[in-house]
């Protein structure tokens, strides 16, 4: 098949918000690191919108996170033991929408940003006599030991992971070494420190006090589990702070909360779905917020310490996460909904641990992970995009 421009096809999910952000960053990071000719980038929803079994599979996950995050365990369990993203029951359904895809954009590179998604175009790769001549790359969006097994897949090309523990849990799952890279987490380049003249005016923008101290209730993508808990708790405090509370794509919660901000003896801004996150990320002082991989390590990359949820037992996926953080000094695990007041005001009165806190936080990330995670996936373009880009480059 003719090609023009380069092509890159993404393959990812909204089970939770995770996987859309690591998709939407390495989109926009082709944009801004990538030097030489334009290329083409899709971001397609490999999974709901294949079939409506796989998108009821994607409504129970995210109805789960949202309302019962205690059963995640079982969830998980099940998914692991079964793995049906490698059963003939799941790629049937998932192949018919995903190969038209696939036949109509006919990638250079195909990247998966989840689990459940490389799976099916590995076997596409099969059926078209692809294996080895386009690669299938995959960026693992969980930065821990104990992630899910349907991150392995013998097909994949190249493994891009955070770090060495992700690493070694591939490993452990049976992927050769030298198909894996560290390259740290996709994190969007707009995620990053800002100083304190910045935050002043990006506090100013969402209409709140420029000095007091900030702090950022991160209810996540889909705006539930034990935060709207937490905030309840934070609210009924006497607290010299103001607050903003994001409540994701549920409006009833949104609803919920702007009724209870009432009630606060301090400034409250809630916020439904935004995505200028990284601005409010930049506004506050701390982000009280559960662990998920990829809002951890934005939150890291703007250098805001974490009041993490431990008032539930951590995703299995997600516990890694909170271990790291907590044992690095970048955050602190609340175990019950009752201590989020008296551990702001720990904060307030101790200038040393804050600042503590802020270090640790900017040390856990890779410097531009995200420029890295592109130079890995534009090497594999065809060679003629090579030449090109490196004749681009030397004028």
């Amino acid at each position: 098949m003719q090609q023009n421009n380069p092509k890159i096809l993404i393959i990812s999910s909204d089970t939770g918000g995770g996987h859309r952000s690591a998709a939407q960053a390495i989109s926009e990071g082709v944009q801004k690191f990538w030097h030489g000719e334009s290329i083409a980038v899709r971001i397609i929803k490999a999974v709901e919108d294949s079939h409506r079994i796989t998108r009821k599979m994607v409504s129970l996950y995210n109805w789960i996170l949202k309302h019962k995050q205690h059963w995640m365990k079982y969830y998980y369990w099940f998914i692991n033991k079964l793995q049906p993203e490698t059963r003939p029951f799941f790629l049937d359904r998932s192949i018919v929408f995903c190969k038209e895809q696939f036949e109509k954009w006919f990638p250079n590179v195909v990247v998966s940003v989840h689990p459940m998604t490389q799976h099916v175009f590995a076997r596409i790769l099969k059926e078209l006599n692809l294996i080895g001549k386009i690669p299938l790359v995959t960026v693992v969006t969980d930065p821990c030991y104990g992630f899910w097994k349907g991150w392995a897949c013998d097909e994949v090309s190249l493994y891009l992971v955070a770090n060495e523990e992700a690493k070694q849990q591939l490993i452990d799952y049976g992927v050769p070494a030298e198909k894996i890279k560290i390259s740290g987490m996709p994190i969007n380049p707009k995620f990053s420190p800002v100083d304190e003249s910045d935050a002043k005016d990006a506090r100013k923008a969402f209409g709140l006090d420029e000095e007091k101290f900030t702090v950022f209730v991160n209810a996540g993508y889909v705006g539930g589990g034990n935060i709207p808990q937490i905030f309840k708790e934070l609210v009924q405090g006497e607290l010299d702070v103001q607050a903003i509370f994001l409540a994701g794509k549920n409006d009833e919660l949104k609803a919920e909360a702007e009724e209870l901000a009432k009630t606060a003896k301090f400034p409250v801004k809630v916020i439904g779905y935004s995505d200028e996150v990284e601005k409010i990320m930049q506004s506050a002082n701390v982000m009280v917020s559960k662990l998920g991989g990829l809002s951890t390590f934005e939150a890291l990359s703007c250098h805001l310490p974490i009041i993490a949820d431990a008032t539930t037992p951590p995703m299995p996926q997600e516990a890694g996460t909170v271990n790291l953080v907590s044992k690095r000094g970048a955050g602190i695990l609340l175990e019950k909904t009752t201590d989020i007041v008296p551990t702001i005001k720990t904060l307030l009165q101790d200038s040393n641990k804050y600042d503590q806190m802020k270090e640790a936080s900017a040390n856990l990330t890779i410097p531009n992970s995200t420029e890295n995670i592109i130079n890995e996936i534009t090497a594999l373009l065809p060679e003629s995009t090579q030449q090109k880009r490196a004749e681009t480059v030397s004028v």
